[in-house]
């Protein structure tokens, strides 16, 4: 089969279970729906359901192109927002805002979500300046750099906590990662940043298949490298903080949905790029109604879920990776 033909029928496979997915979502919960909506059901169905759904597929979007960015930038399949450390300043940028109490307008972006961004784009340069070896990513340098800058960044925002216990019930399980909490408002605010980072991505595409070659390589092909490494820091830092700040730091999704994709279609980044959003928004759909429904009336927290699909995952990955790394 042609690659351009099996990119669309991916493409029409994953739009048709996203949709269908959806349709199923918004009719699971401890308050059962029938049609005619009656006024309280309305209110379940437009004001609880549909926004925690669509939210919850932005979010998926947003991670998995974030891995992708990063899994194109490092050159390695490990790479993934959770373990390098990036939704971890994130989230202690948005516990920041959060325990601070402050409240503005900077470029339309209010206080949580640019803080989550400063403490993302923070955690990424470190992760990124401590896991380059001779001016090139070096898997064991990242995967250690990811490792100690999350625990930093977590023991901080854990001892901002200490400080402020009265709060902590509530940033603990946010910290969890989930969407019990979804509403238009958290549509509407991360809406702009993960469709603008996505289009942003697209056009970085044919760049990022280029960097695959290596770093010399993609220079005497006429990329400015150390440019673009910063475009893809800025870009990845964007979508991980609009998605941590609004549903918390949920693991793993960007790892699993560029990866499984890559097996499929290729390396080819102008196919990758929107079946990976569609499949993360696909996978964290699937994970959040089994998350609030396995347990029905008792709903789990999202990311506790995903974290033990993408645990064993990135053991595998790990492994497979091993020789690469010594």
């Amino acid at each position: 089969m042609k690659p351009q033909t099996k990119y669309h029928l991916f493409l029409l496979g994953l739009s048709l279970g996203l949709i269908l997915t959806g349709w199923v979502a918004l009719g699971l919960g401890p308050a059962r729906l029938s049609f005619p909506l009656s006024p309280l059901q309305q209110k379940i169905f437009f004001g609880l359901r549909l926004p925690r759904i669509i939210l919850t597929v932005l979010v998926g979007a947003a991670l998995a192109v974030t891995g992708l960015l990063f899994q194109g930038l490092f050159r390695n399949p490990l790479a993934d927002p959770y373990i390098l450390g990036t939704s971890s300043g994130a989230a202690l940028g948005a516990t920041i805002a959060v325990l601070s109490g402050v409240n503005f307008k900077l470029l339309g972006l209010s206080a949580r979500p640019f803080f989550a961004f400063a403490g993302a784009l923070l955690a990424t340069v470190l992760v990124y300046s401590f896991g380059r070896r001779r001016n090139r990513p070096a898997v064991t340098m990242m995967l250690l750099a990811g490792i100690a800058v999350s625990a930093f960044f977590s023991a901080v925002t854990a001892l901002l906590l200490y400080f402020r216990q009265e709060e902590m019930g509530k940033i603990i399980f946010w910290q969890m990662g989930g969407f019990s909490y979804a509403r238009w408002a958290e549509v509407k605010m991360v809406l702009p940043y993960v469709v603008g980072g996505f289009l942003y991505s697209r056009s970085l595409a044919s760049e990022l298949n280029l960097l695959l070659l290596g770093e010399e390589k993609a220079h005497q092909l006429g990329l400015a490298v150390f440019s673009f490494q910063h475009r893809i820091i800025f870009t990845a830092s964007v979508l991980v903080a609009a998605a941590v700040s609004v549903s918390g730091p949920i693991g793993f999704i960007g790892m699993v949905a560029p990866h499984i994709m890559r097996l499929f279609l290729g390396p080819d980044h102008r196919m990758l790029l929107p079946v990976s959003a569609l499949a993360g928004g696909l996978l964290l759909l699937l994970a959040d109604t089994l998350a609030r429904t396995i347990l029905s009336p008792v709903e789990l927290p999202v990311g506790v879920l995903t974290s033990f699909i993408g645990g064993p995952f990135f053991l595998y990955l790990l492994n497979k990776n091993r020789l690469a790394m010594k």
